[in-house]
């Protein structure tokens, strides 16, 4: 009887010896995760010089205020969108221009992707396009409340120049995606009522 009880207590020391070097362990990855995650919070500060996005994106408008001041000036874009049926179809020239450089990079991608989904529609099942036309519908809806909000927000006298000019460039970037997603759903539209006669 002594030699299984002996055993069973051996048993439960080696299970608790076990328990604690796996606790060791465990705290252990902790640490070292809480330090990776330490130093990659320090090498992003270093790269933006401890600012944060929003404090990074007031700069850049500055900087462009700076050095293009009559790009700021209140009266409305020379980019006419009632004109412009088919933002694609425009050559490069004539695209709208934005302020901000995640917005010029954000519209170039854009201007690929429904590039490559007009194109896709001509080969595409009409499963796939009944599927995209539900996304992009949906989307737009979003795409609109965004531009609401961002109208209204213009509309208010409450804005630094800096904010109205990141605003103003956010409206734009909404009334682009608006006119190419209206674009897009109307060449949806025509593909399923063509493939289902």
């Amino acid at each position: 009887m002594s030699d299984i009880q002996s055993t069973a207590d051996a048993d439960r020391i080696l299970n608790q010896d076990k328990a604690e070097q796996k606790n060791v362990e465990v705290n252990a990855k902790k640490i070292s995760r809480s330090h990776d995650d330490d130093m990659d919070e320090d090498e992003d500060m270093d790269e933006n010089g401890g600012l944060t996005k929003e404090e990074i994106e007031a700069a850049e408008i500055q900087e462009a205020m700076n050095a293009n001041p009559n790009a700021f000036a209140e009266e409305e874009d020379d980019f006419n969108f009632d004109a412009v049926e088919n933002i694609l179809d425009l050559p490069d020239a004539e695209f709208p221009r934005f302020t901000l450089a995640k917005n010029k990079a954000r519209f170039l991608r854009m201007v690929s992707w429904y590039r490559q989904k007009e194109e896709w529609i001509e080969v595409a099942p009409v499963s796939g396009v009944t599927k995209l036309f539900k996304q992009q519908s949906k989307e737009l809806e979003g795409i609109r409340a965004s531009k609401l909000d961002y109208e209204m927000e213009l509309e208010t006298g409450t804005l630094t120049p800096s904010q109205r000019s990141y605003r103003r460039d956010e409206l734009k970037m909404c009334r682009v995606q608006e006119k190419m997603a209206v674009h897009l759903i109307s060449k949806l539209q025509v593909k399923i009522k063509s493939g289902r006669r």
